[in-house]
């Protein structure tokens, strides 16, 4: 893992000092192991990583890598057939020798969770790229001629030549969203690197591009059933496990089918692994029970992480930071936790993120007959429900729906089935824009590395070629899932069903955050009342806190963005 920051200009622009990449580098120093470096380029630009930035002189290429690259066995003996000496052999040197052999393309080559920052001075060219579905983040601004970069918008933020202001339109979609879709984030002018993109600076210009996009795009072909599609599933899984589990001893564990079948694979390719179980004081669940038999069952050290309903109000705060944005759901919070306390003994893990969104684990795919409907129907509903506290102008600005053309959530084959139609949405938007989003953040936080074996391309295409009943059938989400679950984990040890970490944020709004709610929305020091119709807004605070009315989640939201205001000062 490590953090990347930079900053590149055209021919004769104000080019800021050198130092001013120290600052952002130290914003993102948890990202990094070890003091962090940088290097000059020329046409006045500065390369900075952590750890250092990898450089050959004689070459003429530079790199800067955050993320691991799983396919470096077969990336060493492809680029050895070709000649190449690898002396030190780690992902890094890889990466460049790759890029030296296939150019730009080298991206097609790597499997993993990346993101990269690579200076080419023959080319006089920079070349910025991240993985496939947008693990790890790049976040870019480009203004008087200069392009500056960095891995998380708080690196950018923390740049002294950079004046911080609030995107209007990403706010009113995050109030419509719960969070920002990409390009876009709360702070105008910052952007993210497309998941699958890269971007190209060469001679003063930008150029952007994609080198692969979610395979659900497409509509699937007529194709023979496999005879064994489950044990197909299996080594297609095992493989993904495999080769993330020698750099992640630990595992994120809850008693659902995706992390059992994670555990059950990891089991098999290390001999010693600690699992880590998030659960909330007090609730009525045996799920932590569940995974601490799972545990004991493959021979893992388990650590169960109990959450106060207090210690996680105390965390919000320094969760909003870490996040450069509000938290979409309080459960975001017990991740952070979880991460905080694994950290304590590994420096990697195993998530299940993106499995739902992969094979379709979410009630709505279930109704993907209903889908078009349905999600007109909840857009609306949000709208009835939060229009009312906004004032006439943000009413009038977000009852028009931006439809961004650029964005490639919109352009999935017609000829797609609903569900694959509805799994790329979330593949291009929902994933990458909140839950890895989140995820990456909760996690870097503390300097813990996620791997998301679900999240492994070729496991992706893999899936996407199947039937979609083998995915979803009838009101059985994620079957094959379930299915390769019952092969792995005996039925003993298999919780039935999966009961998550739920906080009751209107319960929790009413009590250990009702002080901190008031302050942050009614009090004077309140940076985002102006926003709303102040009236409105206190009805809607006065019928929740006497529990006249549920408004939990708009609250939640509202709450969060007036604390990253607060935390970030925008203008």
């Amino acid at each position: 893992m490590g953090a990347i920051a930079g900053w590149i200009g055209a021919h004769g622009a104000a080019a800021p000092e050198a130092a001013s990449v120290g600052p952002v580098l130290e914003a993102l120093a948890h990202r990094g192991r070890g003091e962090g470096g940088m290097l000059a380029l020329p046409r006045g630009g500065v390369l900075g990583a952590s750890p250092q930035p990898l450089h050959d002189a004689q070459a003429g290429v530079a790199l800067a890598l955050d993320g691991e690259i799983c396919n470096r066995d077969e990336l060493r003996a492809q680029l050895a057939v070709r000649g190449y000496e690898l002396a030190q052999g780690g992902a890094a040197e890889l990466v460049l020798r790759a890029y030296q052999h296939w150019d730009k393309d080298l991206m097609k080559h790597l499997r993993g969770a990346f993101a990269l920052a690579l200076w080419d001075a023959r080319k006089e060219r920079l070349l910025l790229a991240r993985d496939r579905f947008g693990e790890k983040p790049l976040y870019l601004r480009e203004a008087g001629g200069m392009l500056w970069f960095a891995s998380e918008a708080k690196g950018l933020a923390a740049h002294p030549g950079i004046a911080l202001k609030v995107d209007l339109q990403s706010l009113w979609d995050c109030l419509l969203h719960r969070y920002v879709p990409g390009p876009r984030t709360l702070f105008q002018g910052i952007r993210k690197l497309a998941p699958g993109g890269y971007a190209l600076w060469q001679f003063g210009r930008l150029r952007e591009g994609r080198y692969w996009t979610p395979p659900d795009r497409e509509a699937r072909p007529d194709r023979p059933p496999q005879p064994e599609p489950v044990a197909a599933f299996i080594e297609q899984l095992e493989e993904a496990v495999k080769l993330r589990a020698h750099d992640a001893p630990g595992v994120f564990l809850s008693a659902g089918f995706d992390s059992a079948a994670l555990l059950a694979l990891a089991a098999r390719h290390r001999s010693r692994i600690r699992t880590f179980t998030a659960g909330l004081a007090g609730a009525k669940s045996a799920e932590h029970a569940r995974a601490a038999r799972l545990a004991r069952h493959f021979g893992a050290e388990h650590h169960e992480i109990v959450l106060s309903p207090a210690e996680l109000a105390a965390e919000l705060p320094r969760a909003v930071a870490a996040r450069d944005a509000p938290l979409a759901r309080p459960s975001d919070l017990a991740v952070r936790l979880l991460a905080r306390a694994a950290a304590t003994a590994t420096d990697a893990v195993i998530t299940g993120d993106g499995g739902d969104e992969i094979v379709g684990g979410y009630r709505r795919h279930a109704a993907e007959r209903l889908c078009a409907s349905l999600f007109v129907a909840e857009r609306r509903s949000r709208w009835l429900r939060w229009g009312g506290a906004l004032d006439p102008g943000a009413r009038e600005r977000l009852a028009v729906q931006r439809v961004d053309t650029e964005n490639p959530v919109f352009d999935a084959d017609p000829r797609a089935s609903r569900l694959r139609r509805m799994l790329y949405f979330e593949q291009s938007g929902w994933l990458p824009d909140h839950v890895l989003e989140r995820g990456d953040r909760m996690t870097m936080s503390v300097s813990l590395e996620a791997h998301a074996p679900f999240l492994d391309h070729r496991l992706a295409e893999h899936v996407s070629a199947l039937p979609d009943a083998l995915r979803v059938r009838g009101l059985a989400t994620k079957w094959i899932v379930r299915q390769a679950a019952r092969v792995l984990v005996p039925r003993a040890v298999l919780a039935p069903r999966k009961a998550g970490f739920g906080i009751r944020a209107g319960e929790w709004l009413r009590g250990e955050l009702r002080e901190c709610l008031l302050d942050h929305l009614r009090g004077s020091g309140s940076l985002t009342r102006a926003y709303f119709h102040a009236p409105a807004l206190d009805r809607v605070l006065d019928e929740h806190l006497s529990g006249r009315r549920q408004h939990e989640e708009l609250l939640w939201t509202l709450l969060n963005l007036e604390i990253w205001h607060r935390t970030y000062r925008p203008a």
